[in-house]
């Protein structure tokens, strides 16, 4: 009896470890959430401003063991606006955030099914910046971009996330136009997503 106890423990100990090593490394997902622009409403001198839009991504990754990932994406990071008086009159402004990045996660299983995870990694982000009167401009530019959160398996297959993300000093800004809206800023994400393991 004792030997039997022994071995069926054993076989449920393997059991987990034998699912995990069937699956080919491969996951993609997808998340939303809210984006906020630290520093385009925070140089004041706007009529109004709005730093905050939703935000959505889709990413695709490869998990080398259960504590390294590399993960490719693209985030819409939203539409960000500000109301202002220029010396031609009031003006409107509009920047539309998109990136794509590539990082690498760290994970650290603390209980069960639920793990710690950190992000580092770079982007590049286009920033579309409609003003009423100056008329259009694009700012490209790249950066680093990290984050931290918490990671759920609910089964061997599916996961979910919920992570703080920063985008480092997006935009590129032009000093023409007097507006923060564009300018560079820390852009942050809080978000949830949903990854399948293949």
């Amino acid at each position: 009896m004792y030997k039997l106890v022994i071995g069926v423990a054993a076989a449920l100990i393997a059991l987990p470890a034998a699912a995990q090593s069937s699956l080919s490394g491969f996951y993609v997902g997808a998340g939303f959430g809210q984006s906020k622009a630290k520093d385009w409403c925070a140089l004041g001198g706007f009529d109004s401003c709005d730093d905050k839009d939703k935000a959505w991504k889709v990413f695709g990754g490869y998990q080398f063991n259960r504590n390294i990932a590399v993960e490719a994406g693209y985030t819409n990071l939203g539409k960000f606006d500000a109301a202002f008086t220029t010396f031609l009159g009031p003006d409107t402004e509009q920047a539309k955030v998109t990136a794509w990045e590539a990082s690498a996660i760290g994970t650290l299983p603390i209980a069960g099914s639920l793990s710690l995870l950190g992000r580092l990694g770079v982007y590049r982000a286009s920033v579309k910046d409609n003003d009423a009167i100056f008329g259009e401009f694009k700012h490209d530019n790249t950066n680093f971009t990290f984050g931290a959160g918490l990671g759920f398996d609910i089964t061997r297959n599916l996961g979910v996330r919920a992570e703080w993300q920063r985008y480092y000093q997006v935009g590129g800004g032009d000093v023409a136009l007097g507006a923060g809206v564009g300018e560079k800023s820390d852009v942050d994400v809080i978000g949830i997503s949903a990854l399948w393991r293949f």
